[in-house]
C-alpha cells in the first residue's frame, strides 16, 4: 500500500504546485514516481535554497519530508515525470538520452523541484538510475557555492543518503540530491525533437520557453521581427555571460555536452567539475575526457559549438539561416565584454582599452609559475588594502617577472580614473572555493556518517568572501595529494 502524501508547509499554508512542464503532454516525458530509497537520512541541507520555497527554518522536521525527498512518499500536488531529450556528448551525436536518474516532482513558488538519483526511468539506458553519496555531496555543495560566488546556477535544497549499495568503480552507497531551477530544460530537449522531425513538438517547447522565460522576445523581437531568432540570441547571450563567470572564477565544468547545457544559461549537472588550484589554462578536470575537449581554456569555444548545435535544432522555427547566424554572432562580444568586466574588477580597475593586455599578461604570469589562482587574487586584494605586495610576490618563483608585472599594474592604478576601493576587491575575489580536496574530506567523513564536514563547508562556501578565521585551513594551499584526485563521469 502506498504511503499517504505529505505536504511541504510554508509559514501558514501548504506549498502550491503549478506543474507547467507536465501540461506540455506526454510527448515530452514519461509520468513516473521516484523509486524508494531504503532507510534514508539527512546528509546536507541548505536554508538559503529552502528560503526560495518559503520554507520555515525547521523545514527538515516536517513530518514525512525526509521520506518524500528520498522518493519514498508522494508529495501532495506533485505530478512526477522523467523528461526526454537527446544531445551531443563529447562532440558526437548520442541520440536519445533523457532523465536517466532524475524525477521532476513539479513546480512550486516558480521553482522546478527535481530528485536526482531517484531510480530507474525509461531513459536510464544501461544505468541503474541511482546517484552515489560522493557525487551527490559534490553537486549539493557546488550548486550552493556557485550561487554565493554570483555565478548563474541551479540550486540544491538537500542531500539524503542511504546505506543501499550502488556499484560504480567500487561499491558505494546511494543518495538523492533535491535540486531547484526555474526550468531544467536543456539544449538537448530541442535537439531531440528536431532530430526526429517533430516540428509540432519543437514549436510547442520553444513557445513554452519563450512565453514563460523570455516573453520580451515575442513582444519586442529585435532580429528581423523574428521571435525565435531573437530568443536564440538571448540564449546565446546568457550562455556567454555564464561562461565568462566560469573563466573568471576559475571553474571547470568538465562535461559540457549539449544535454548538460541549460536553456536559461544556468550552470547545471555538476559532475566532474573542479576549481583551479595551480593556474593551468589547459587543465582537464574530467578523467574521462582523454582528448581534453572540455579543458578549462576550451570552455568558451565549446559553449559556442553547443550553441551552434542548438541553432541548428531551432532552424525549422527561425526559417532564416542568416538570422540564426546573426544570433550566434552575439556570443563573442558578449563573452568578451563580461569577461573583461569581471577580470578588471578582480584587478580593482575600471575597464579601459588597454586593460585587456594587462589581463592577458597577468594570466601568463600565473601560468608561468603555476601560481594558485584563488590565493593570488585574494592576496592581491589584501595587498591593495595594506599596500604591502610582498605576500603576492612570494607566490612567484620568478621574482623579476613579477616585479615587471607589478610595475605595469601600478601604472594602471596610477593612471586609472576609476579604481575600485581595496575593500571592494575583497568582495570580488573569494577566499574560499570548493577545491576537490575539501569536497573529498567532507565525503570521506560523510561515508563514516559524520556530516559535520558537509555542514561546515556549506557554511563557509555560502559566504566565500568573508574571512572565517576559524576555517583558515580551508583557504590554504592544497596538499600534495590533492593533485592526484581523479574525477570522472562516474556517479
Amino acid at each position: 500500500m502506498n504511503a499517504p502524501a505529505t505536504s511541504l508547509q510554508l509559514v501558514k499554508t501548504p506549498l502550491v504546485w503549478n506543474n507547467r512542464f507536465h501540461r506540455l503532454g506526454e510527448r515530452f516525458f514519461t509520468p513516473l514516481a521516484p523509486q524508494p530509497l531504503p532507510k534514508p537520512y539527512w546528509v546536507g541541507k541548505s536554508q538559503s535554497a529552502a528560503a526560495l520555497l518559503g520554507l520555515n527554518d525547521g523545514w527538515t522536521d516536517l513530518p514525512g519530508l525526509l521520506q518524500a525527498l528520498s522518493g519514498n512518499q508522494p508529495i501532495s500536488g506533485t505530478q512526477p515525470l522523467a523528461s526526454v531529450y537527446s544531445g551531443h556528448q563529447f562532440g558526437n551525436w548520442a541520440g536519445q538520452l533523457g532523465d536517466g536518474r532524475a524525477i521532476l516532482l513539479g513546480e512550486a513558488q516558480g521553482w522546478e523541484i527535481q530528485l536526482k538519483g531517484s531510480g530507474l526511468t525509461p531513459y536510464s539506458r544501461m544505468g541503474d538510475g541511482r546517484a552515489v553519496l560522493r557525487s551527490s555531496i559534490r553537486e549539493f555543495l557546488c550548486s550552493e557555492a556557485m550561487h554565493a560566488l554570483g555565478v548563474p546556477t541551479t540550486r540544491a535544497l538537500c542531500v539524503t543518503g542511504s546505506d543501499a549499495p550502488v556499484l560504480r568503480e567500487t561499491l558505494e552507497t546511494a543518495a538523492v540530491v533535491t535540486r531547484l531551477a526555474p526550468s531544467f530544460i536543456r539544449f538537448g530537449h530541442f535537439e531531440h525533437f528536431a532530430s526526429r522531425g517533430q516540428a509540432t513538438e519543437l514549436k510547442t517547447l520553444a513557445d513554452f520557453v519563450i512565453d514563460n522565460f523570455y516573453p520580451a522576445c515575442r513582444s519586442q523581437p529585435t532580429l528581423g521581427d523574428n521571435a525565435y531568432a531573437t530568443w536564440l540570441q538571448a540564449v546565446v547571450e546568457r550562455t556567454a555571460v555564464m561562461v565568462a563567470h566560469w573563466q573568471a572564477v576559475g571553474f571547470c565544468h568538465g562535461v559540457m555536452n549539449t544535454d548538460n547545457m541549460s536553456i536559461l544559461g544556468l550552470t547545471m549537472d555538476y559532475g566532474p567539475f573542479a576549481f583551479l588550484d595551480a593556474f593551468d589554462p589547459g587543465h582537464i578536470c574530467n578523467h574521462t575526457d582523454r582528448g581534453g575537449r572540455y579543458a578549462f581554456d576550451q570552455q568558451p569555444q565549446v559553449a559556442n559549438w553547443n550553441l551552434f548545435a542548438l541553432a541548428s535544432a531551432l532552424l525549422p522555427l527561425i526559417q532564416d539561416q542568416a538570422l540564426a547566424e546573426q544570433a550566434l554572432k552575439a556570443f563573442d562580444p558578449t563573452y568578451a565584454q563580461h569577461y573583461q568586466q569581471l577580470m578588471c574588477a578582480k584587478l580593482g580597475l575600471a575597464q579601459t582599452a588597454d586593460t585587456a593586455s594587462l589581463i592577458k599578461s597577468t594570466l601568463a604570469l600565473l601560468r608561468q609559475d603555476r601560481v594558485d589562482y584563488t590565493i593570488f587574487w585574494r592576496r592581491l586584494s589584501h595587498a591593495r588594502l595594506s599596500q604591502n605586495f610582498e605576500p603576492v610576490r612570494d607566490l612567484f618563483i620568478s621574482r623579476s617577472a613579477f616585479d615587471d608585472w607589478m610595475l605595469r599594474y601600478s601604472e594602471h592604478i596610477a593612471q586609472s580614473a576609476q579604481v575600485l576601493e581595496a575593500d571592494l576587491m575583497l568582495k570580488l575575489n573569494p577566499k574560499f572555493v570548493l577545491r576537490n580536496y575539501l569536497a573529498q574530506g567532507a565525503i570521506d567523513a560523510a561515508q563514516r556518517k559524520d556530516f559535520t564536514g558537509v555542514s561546515s563547508l556549506l557554511n563557509v562556501l555560502s559566504c566565500p568572501y568573508d574571512e572565517h578565521p576559524e576555517f583558515e585551513q580551508m583557504a590554504g594551499f592544497p596538499p600534495d595529494w590533492a593533485s592526484h584526485i581523479e574525477i570522472s563521469c562516474s556517479s
